[in-house]
Parts: C-alpha cells; sequence; structure tokens
C-alpha cells in the first residue's frame, strides 16, 4: 500500500478526504460518508511510511516535536491540504483534497448576492458553517471572482494555502501560516503596509485575529473570512463574545459599521446519491440589521432575514425546504440540518 494509491482511489471516487489512523481502517469520505477502503487495519508504523513521503524532513521533525502539524502537498492532479496529528501514541492523518481548478460562483451554484459581496469595496464579508461544508472553497471563489474583475492587490493569509490563484487583473500575494509567516495575528498586525484592497484571512481564530480583521474592514479594506459557526446570529454573537465584556458595546458598533455581508452553508447529500448539494443562509448588512447589531439585540435579526427577501436574503430552513421541494434532498436530511426543527416539521407537514 502506497499513499499514491490511496490519493488516487480519493481522486478516483470524487471524495472529500482520506483518513488514516493507526490501529484503524484507512477510510475515505465521500459525499458526507466515510467508506472502508481496506479490509485491514493499518499498524502505526504503516501510518508513518505512508506519511513520510508527502511530508518534508523539516515537517516531520516539527511534527515529532510539537504532535500537530497543518500543512499541504500537491501532486499532477490535486492539491492536499494535510492535517497530522497523534491519537492514544500512534499517528493520524486527515487528508482534504483540493481541486486545482478554482470554481466558479457559478459552478458553486452560489446565491447571486455572493457576487454582490465581492463588489464591495469594504466591509468584512463572512462565510461560515462546520468543518468540511466548503468553507474553503467558497471563499477561493469570491478571490477569483475579484481576480477576474477588478485591479486590485489582494493578499491572503492562510494556514496551509489550499487553492492556489494565478494572477488575472489583481496581483495576488499568498501567504502561509507557518511559512511565510509565524501567525494570523502576526500577519494581520502588518498587513495593512503591504498596501491591500483585499483581505482573505482563512480562519478567524482568536480575539486578536478578529480584533484586527475589524480594524482592517474599518480602514477601508474589504475583508473576507470564515467562522466555525451555524448561522449568521451565531456568528455575530460569536464575535462579539470573545471580546471582554468591557469591550463589547463598542465592538458592536465597529461591526455595525462594517459588517457586508454573511453566507452561511451547509453540504447535504442529493436524494439521488449524485453527490452533494449547498444549503445557505444569507445575510445583507441593511441600515436594519445594522442598528439591531448596534443595540445588541440579535435575537431579532433571524426575523429580519426572513423577512429580508427583498435584499437577497434568505434563513437556512427556507433554503433547506426549497432544495426539498425540488426533491434534491430527502425529508430526513431537511430535519437534520434544519435550524428550527419545529417550523421546518410544520413547513413538510404542509402546516405553513
Amino acid at each position: 500500500m502506497e499513499i499514491k494509491n490511496l490519493l488516487a482511489q480519493l481522486n478516483k471516487s470524487k471524495g472529500s478526504d482520506l483518513l488514516l489512523a493507526g490501529k484503524n481502517f484507512p477510510y475515505l469520505r465521500i459525499n458526507n460518508s466515510i467508506i472502508k477502503i481496506e479490509d485491514r487495519v493499518l499498524s502505526p508504523d504503516e501510518v508513518e511510511a505512508l506519511i513520510t513521503p508527502i511530508i518534508s524532513k523539516e515537517e516531520m521533525a516539527e511534527f515529532k516535536k510539537t504532535k500537530e502539524l497543518d500543512t499541504s502537498y500537491e501532486d499532477e492532479t490535486s492539491r492536499y491540504r494535510v492535517n497530522l496529528h497523534y491519537q492514544m501514541g500512534s499517528m493520524g492523518a486527515s487528508i482534504r483534497r483540493v481541486p486545482k481548478e478554482i470554481p466558479s460562483l457559478e459552478d458553486l451554484k452560489l446565491p447571486p448576492i455572493v457576487k454582490d459581496f465581492t463588489n464591495l469595496d469594504r466591509g468584512l464579508v463572512l462565510v461560515t458553517g462546520p468543518t468540511g461544508c466548503g468553507k474553503s472553497t467558497t471563499q477561493a471563489a469570491m478571490i477569483n471572482q475579484i481576480n477576474a474583475t477588478r485591479a486590485c492587490h489582494i493578499i491572503t493569509i492562510e494556514d496551509p494555502i489550499e487553492f492556489v490563484h494565478s494572477p488575472k487583473l489583481a496581483l495576488i500575494e499568498q501567504r502561509e501560516v507557518g511559512f511565510d509567516t509565524d501567525s494570523f495575528g502576526e500577519a494581520l498586525k502588518r498587513v495593512l503596509r503591504q498596501i491591500p484592497d483585499v483581505i482573505l484571512v482563512g480562519e478567524m481564530r482568536d480575539l486578536e485575529s478578529i480584533q484586527m480583521a475589524i480594524t482592517a474592514a474599518e480602514t477601508g479594506h474589504l475583508v473576507i473570512s470564515t467562522l466555525h459557526t451555524q448561522d449568521a446570529v451565531q456568528s455575530i454573537d460569536r464575535i462579539i463574545d470573545v471580546f471582554p465584556p468591557h469591550q463589547q458595546g463598542q465592538v458592536r458598533t465597529q461591526l455595525s459599521m462594517t459588517l457586508g455581508g454573511i453566507v452561511s452553508q451547509q453540504l447535504i447529500a442529493k436524494t439521488d446519491g449524485s453527490g452533494l448539494v449547498g444549503a445557505y443562509e444569507i445575510l445583507a448588512a441593511t441600515p436594519a440589521i445594522r442598528n439591531i447589531i448596534r443595540k445588541g439585540s440579535t435575537q431579532d435579526i433571524y426575523s429580519m432575514i426572513e423577512l429580508g427577501g427583498q435584499y437577497q436574503m434568505t434563513t437556512m430552513d427556507a433554503s433547506l425546504y426549497a432544495l426539498y421541494e425540488k426533491r434534491l434532498i430527502s425529508r430526513t436530511e431537511a430535519m437534520i440540518h434544519a435550524v428550527n426543527h419545529e417550523r421546518m416539521e410544520k413547513l413538510l407537514s404542509g402546516k405553513l
């Protein structure tokens, strides 16, 4: 068994991930399900032997020292985001497939307003959702759209770099944490001196990176970033709650002025088994939304999204129901991924 053969299986199946762990079977993740690909448990030594060819000696030494590593690898077919870790004393690896060709917004069937977000001159645009829901792909498509349509300076800060962008109309610089910079925080401290127009922050991980991303948006830049939150309301609350109580009033004011929009997404298995389809909640920063954020009454945002069709806003549950009506997803999947299960049950039963 060689890593190149396992990666070939991953690409042939169009799966999203290869999962390896000592004392476990090897698995592929395909359409949100994990599929065993060898009927044999891997030993810890076998896992290390599989991983060694795609990791540099320096990276392997760093991994054995820190017991954690995020890096990337590329072959003739795809790029891969590689996470190494230890579990029960033996090595584990999660390898995410990243196609070399960057999809367009249209390829991903993203709501049209996402293209409007890429046309913003300034502000904070968030792409949110659980792990594995395609946030990085959506971000890459947005940057690709800007790259193709605007003569501007784009800087991305990623850990690691996934999609590699070629220059089109834009000057684009991609900085990898751990290779080009020590941390998101360090990169963000200096990014304004690099005179960007658009900044992509791979992930807002902590108070420092969130604060600096808001400041960059406040000072006239378009900032695109992600959070691991389920919906728009959780995203706003997460940003505010990470700050000490005495700063939260100021942050609400800053966020109310800088937020451009939020795209919350989930990937759901299609009923015909042919792949995954996206469900999206969209928040656009209208004057009413900005006022709610400033006042701290974020519980009112959900109803504003429901009533915001004229601004191309939609709730996650409305998106799920639309997919169900088109028979793209099952009733079970709609219920599993719903935000308000009681309301979704009524929608599916025709009681609303």
